[in-house]
């Protein structure tokens, strides 16, 4: 891929509006939800596309989980952590690079970008949830006991918001029932 395909590629996805050439070799996607970096190496052999995920004060508790997912999920892209931001980045080679693979990369740190924590968190409530499950069947409890441990905890107010409703409560109950359900039986 040349850096003019690149350009090119840029504009058919963002529009010649939000796509700026900041250097040779480096490009700028300004939207109103983001801003993407589009930069070659000085030898323009490479490409880094780079688009800010979120603070990484906000972030820190879930490291693990974002590097879990660069494991499992996060197919050509990559998070990364550099000066105090969680960035998806993607590299590439650009002599082997092909439009449709440059375009997919950059839909997929938009998905990133979008997800921002949800995904990350979801895999830490998750992996939470399975240590409950784990200590519950350690110290012999059944899902029902289980179940009735929180109920308790919930109608005590260990757990729970101040100011809670009894639908509210019931809502969140259900939840956690729908969740211990789902995965008692895989550990």
């Amino acid at each position: 891929m040349t850096p003019e395909e690149i350009a090119v590629t840029l504009t058919e996805i963002f529009g010649t509006e939000s796509v700026a050439a900041i250097a040779p070799g480096s490009w700028q996607v300004d939207s109103s939800n983001f801003r993407l970096l589009v930069l070659l190496s000085e030898d323009q052999t490479w490409l880094r596309v780079l688009l800010p995920i979120v603070p990484l004060q906000e972030a820190e508790t879930f490291l693990i989980q974002f590097l879990e997912a660069n494991f499992d999920e996060t197919q050509e892209t990559r998070y990364a952590v550099y000066d105090g931001v969680v960035w998806g980045v993607y590299h590439h080679n650009i002599g082997t690079l092909v439009s449709a693979d440059f375009a997919n990369a950059i839909a997929r740190l938009v998905t990133l970008h979008k997800a921002g924590l949800n995904d990350v968190f979801n895999r830490f409530i998750e992996h939470r949830l399975r240590q409950i499950i784990q200590a519950a069947k350690q110290q012999g409890q059944s899902l029902q006991a289980t179940m009735q441990n929180l109920e308790r905890f919930y109608a005590e107010g260990l757990m729970g918001e101040i100011n809670q409703s009894a639908d509210d409560r019931e809502q969140v109950l259900a939840t956690w029932r729908y969740q211990l359900e789902r995965l008692w039986n895989e550990i």
